[in-house]
């Protein structure tokens, strides 16, 4: 009789066990969601940042190649100033 008794034991020791991983499981299985939902949202943030980084990007360019054309049409400004005060300056033959 003792060795019913104790196969009871044993079995419900056993069903106990198997309720604990079952549960331990299930958070596991609810971690894993909840961590792919978080990945998710971090890819599409990260799209979402590339994508304004290439936007900005592109607007760079195309304010530098502006800053630069303004700079050389200031340029051109300054020489042909200098050009109309140096002759404004110079002596004029008579």
């Amino acid at each position: 009789m003792m060795g019913i008794a104790q196969g009871e034991t044993t079995a419900l020791q056993l069903k106990k066990r198997n309720k604990e991983l079952e549960e331990e499981l299930r958070k596991s299985k609810e971690r894993e969601e909840h961590m792919r939902l978080q990945l998710r949202v971090a890819l599409d943030r990260l799209r979402i940042a590339e994508d304004a980084e290439e936007r900005l990007c592109s607007q760079l360019g195309d304010l530098e190649a502006e800053a630069l054309l303004q700079a050389r049409d200031y340029h051109a400004r300054i020489v042909s100033l200098m050009d109309q005060l140096s002759q404004a300056h110079s002596p004029s033959p008579s």
